[in-house]
């Protein structure tokens, strides 16, 4: 009997599509390593997808796209405030189990639908200037290699394939379960509200330096930020009342703001005037929280990104050329802009590889054109050495991303070595790593 072809796959926010050949949802990791194996004989390539929360093409396939969802594990070593949970565990259900046993990352980004594996993937980081990308958490990996083999690595195990495989944009093996570094649970004071940009930009250096975890928002054609400041206290006890975290939270950042959105896209004309008003209804609040419950914002309106990691001294160059493209763009941008900052690291592939790092991450409103803004930016932010967020849109390819990775040959050869034939390739990994 003939079976039906499974459903088309799409990311999250709908730009990236594929039609597999056929889904696997394996319940184990010799299921993983039959799939991989099955695949390669009838001549297919394969990829695991996560949540569908990267907008570039990492996870499309036309051949097998593998599911790991029905992978649980999930193990603590209290001593040493270590888990060992399944690649395909999203983030939100970690952070709960991780604070069932008392334990919490000691940084997340601020999204958490996620898969554990998907995120480190793809470098995922945070913000603060004491903490790399949460790919540097990790202390050791479990891998399905091309030939179906079942590959752990460390950084004393197979340490070239850890140094590669923690930021492995899919290319290296199915990663079917992570062993996270973690700490003690604890508790974060946010402190958000409203900054003059000139201020915001000026004084970067001192605030990155004040807090644990800084960033700020900026809203195009304005001179306004909203400032998120995170930091440690030792009890919780300034909780946001639920009718404060509901206006904020809920209706602010996501009803309100998404009917402007809607408005905007509908009116190109009226969006400046909307926005500047958007801008003006930053509020200072204070709250705490356990961390995670900090960390992550509520997403419900969609939006394309791109975001690009700089050396920290290049950020306020970085942001002149930003804001001179959005002023000259033929169409209006929608979305706020995000500045992050991370510390240096040494995984081979990681955006902050070997430096300290900002971020900056622009969007647009799903609808709305961002292609010429997109490429503009990423022009500019390539001359100032810039890295792209492999997770997120860009144009580049192996040929002007090698010089950007001391460590690119060495990730090349780890990937020759695990997988000769390309099995995890597709049309992404073959731009951005070569054939």
């Amino acid at each position: 009997m003939l079976q039906p072809p499974p459903k088309p796959w799409h990311n999250w926010t709908g730009n990236q599509t594929c039609q597999p050949h056929r889904v696997a949802r394996p319940a184990s990791v010799a299921e993983v390593a039959e799939t991989v194996r099955s695949a390669r004989d009838d001549g297919l390539t394969v990829k695991p997808a996560g949540a569908g929360h990267s907008f570039t093409a990492a996870a499309v396939t036309d051949g097998v796209r593998i599911d790991l969802s029905a992978l649980t594990a999930f193990s603590v070593d209290r001593e040493r405030k270590r888990v060992t949970v399944s690649g395909g565990m999203r983030l939100r259900d970690l952070n709960r189990l991780l604070a069932e046993h008392g334990l919490a990352l000691p940084n997340l980004g601020d999204i958490d639908a996620q898969t554990v594996a998907g995120a480190l993937a793809t470098g995922t980081h945070g913000t603060g200037e004491g903490y790399g990308c949460l790919s540097t958490f990790a202390v050791g990996l479990e891998l399905v290699t091309a030939d179906g083999t079942v590959l752990r690595c460390s950084a004393k195990d197979d340490p070239d394939v850890f140094a590669a495989a923690r930021v492995g944009l899919g290319a290296l093996g199915v990663v079917t379960t992570v062993t996270l570094q973690c700490v003690d649970a604890f508790v974060l004071r946010a402190d958000e509200g409203p900054m003059p940009l000139d201020r915001a930009l000026s004084s970067m250096d001192d605030l990155a330096a004040a807090n644990e975890h800084f960033e700020f928002y900026w809203m195009p054609y304005t001179e306004r930020t909203l400032v998120k400041r995170n930091n440690r206290v030792p009890v919780d006890d300034r909780p946001m009342w639920k009718l404060k975290a509901w206006w904020e939270h809920d209706f602010l950042q996501n009803t309100a703001f998404g009917t402007v959105s809607r408005i905007n896209r509908a009116i190109p004309a009226l969006a400046p005037t909307l926005l500047r008003t958007s801008a003006g209804l930053f509020s200072a609040i204070r709250y705490t929280a356990r961390s995670d419950r900090v960390f992550v914002t509520r997403r419900r309106v969609r939006f394309i990104e791109m975001e690009y990691s700089l050396p920290r001294p290049a950020l306020r160059e970085a942001f002149t050329a930003l804001r001179s493209i959005v002023d000259t763009l033929p169409f209006k941008v929608l979305f706020p802009v995000e500045v992050r900052v991370t510390a240096a690291d040494d995984i081979w592939l990681s955006h902050g590889h070997g430096r300290d790092s900002a971020y900056i991450a622009i969007h647009q409103f799903v609808g709305m054109p961002y292609e010429p803004y997109f490429r503009a930016f990423e022009r500019a932010c390539t001359a100032l050495g810039g890295r792209p967020h492999w997770g997120k849109l860009h144009w580049r390819d192996a040929e002007s991303l090698a010089p950007a990775y001391p460590h690119f040959d060495d990730f090349i050869a780890v990937r020759d070595k695990l997988d000769p034939d390309r099995v995890f390739a597709n049309d992404y990994t073959r731009r951005v790593l070569g054939d």
